[in-house]
């Protein structure tokens, strides 16, 4: 039954504890999360001259940004990985200026497979004319109405179920029946140029916010703004400042993890709920030699059956690596059935595509967990049908006091670490117009 949505880095990001806000004291701004959006809305506000306190639940910065080094002895991103829209992304001159090895990266499919057999080239015709007449519609269907995505689409073939899940689950993060023709539009579908990071996304943000003071597990449990300020309740004791910023995930704040005092605003909680978290699910698989066909960064997109697509990242940076990603519902279907099913269903994908001597070469496999995590529950938002609004809900401050931002928040780009980064950036700005 498909469940709907309902170390490396860590010393990189070790800063000053709770104590730097001394018993009594105030700062500016208190920021909840070291994301992207936290670091970035930190280092901005600490530039026009506001004094902030970050505060991270996790043991670690960089929040669904994680680079991963003792699973394969690798680095690999756990998180976010294709640095989008470089032109304009505000870590791509950070990670030239650092030296960081980028690989400009198409997401064009190069193999398309039909359960247990290569298509022909007639049907990789006709998965592009597919793909193309889907985003064409899908285009014209969001200027008119704001409605489920998969109004859009015209069964034909297994193959247009394919490409549905490409635009979907694997680019939205949920099926496209659960997602807003008018958020299909404005979440951009055009991020290129795409970059992939050799020594990691998640290591790339955690450089950049090394020297950001971050108070680590350090969770906030409440938040007050019936006064003058607020007052942040956390596990290691309450911080006051005149605002805060929020960066927690739509899932986090839909979980009501955090408490607010008084409570949120119904069109607040509204935003919140017309952008549930969705979630794609990466299943890197680790192999002793590349002996398969496919070449380094070339992508692969397994049909089977419309929702247990499988798309396949092959060896990034010649690494022995192939990279499963599985999207929408079944992402969450595969994540309640725990990290040993879901290496299984990658391997038996692979055996489909390539036969079995894939086997003598498997050394281990892994799962994303962001779904269980409990500080994302997902791994980004997309609003619902009817719901495309609720992204200018969710940036709405409250009482001037309550901020939110982050990739669900981004003006440009939402759904993206870069978007994140821009959201925390734009918010700090709009914070320090009114914090005085």
């Amino acid at each position: 039954m498909a469940i709907s949505r309902r170390s490396f880095l860590g010393a990189l990001g070790a800063g000053v504890l709770l104590g730097a806000q001394s018993a009594g004291s105030s700062v500016d701004v208190v920021i909840i999360g070291a994301g992207s959006a936290g670091l970035q809305a930190a280092k901005r506000l600490q530039e026009l001259g506001k004094s902030v306190t970050v505060i991270e639940a996790r043991g670690r910065i960089g929040g669904r940004a994680f680079t991963d080094t003792q699973t394969f002895g690798v680095p690999f991103d756990f998180g976010c990985a294709w640095l989008h829209k470089a032109d304009d992304n505000p870590y791509k001159p950070l990670a030239d200026q650092w030296g960081y090895t980028l690989q400009l990266h198409s997401t064009t499919l190069e193999g398309l497979y039909l359960r247990d057999r290569e298509a022909t080239a007639a049907e990789r015709e006709l998965s592009e004319k597919s793909e193309a007449a889907l985003s064409k519609r899908l285009d014209k269907l969001g200027a008119r109405k704001d409605v489920a995505a998969s109004n859009a689409v015209r069964r034909k073939s297994e193959i247009d179920d394919a490409m549905a899940t490409f635009h979907g689950a694997m680019s939205s993060a949920v099926d496209l029946d659960e997602l807003s023709t008018k958020d299909y539009m404005n979440i951009g579908t055009d991020v290129a140029p795409n970059y992939l990071v050799k020594e990691g996304y998640g290591t790339l943000v955690a450089q950049f916010g090394k020297n950001i003071p971050v108070s680590l597990n350090t969770a906030a449990r409440r938040i007050r703004y019936d006064g003058q300020g607020v007052q942040v309740e956390t596990n290691k004791g309450t911080l006051t400042a005149k605002a805060c910023i929020i960066t927690s995930s739509t899932g986090v704040l839909a979980a009501e993890k955090i408490r607010f005092d008084p409570v949120l605003p119904v069109w607040k909680q509204e935003a919140i709920g017309g952008l549930p978290m969705g979630l794609l699910a990466k299943i890197p698989l680790q192999f002793s030699q590349p002996e398969f066909r496919q070449k380094a960064f070339e992508d692969v997109l397994r049909e089977n059956y419309g929702k247990r697509d499988t798309y396949f990242l092959c060896w990034p940076f010649q690494l022995p690596l192939l990279v499963g990603f599985v999207g929408g519902d079944f992402a969450w279907e595969l994540s309640a059935a725990g990290e040993d099913e879901a290496v299984d269903f990658g391997r038996n994908a692979l055996r489909s595509m390539f036969g079995s001597d894939v086997d003598k070469y498997f050394v281990k496999g892994s799962f994303t967990k962001w779904a269980s995590d409990p500080w994302a529950l997902g791994a980004y938002a997309a609003a619902t049908p009817g719901q495309a609004g609720a992204r200018e809900g969710l940036r709405r401050p409250v009482a001037d006091r309550l901020f939110f931002a982050g990739e669900a928040c981004a003006p440009r780009w939402t759904q993206t670490c870069g978007g994140a980064a821009l959201s925390g950036v734009e918010t700090a700005e709009l914070v320090a117009k009114v914090v005085k």
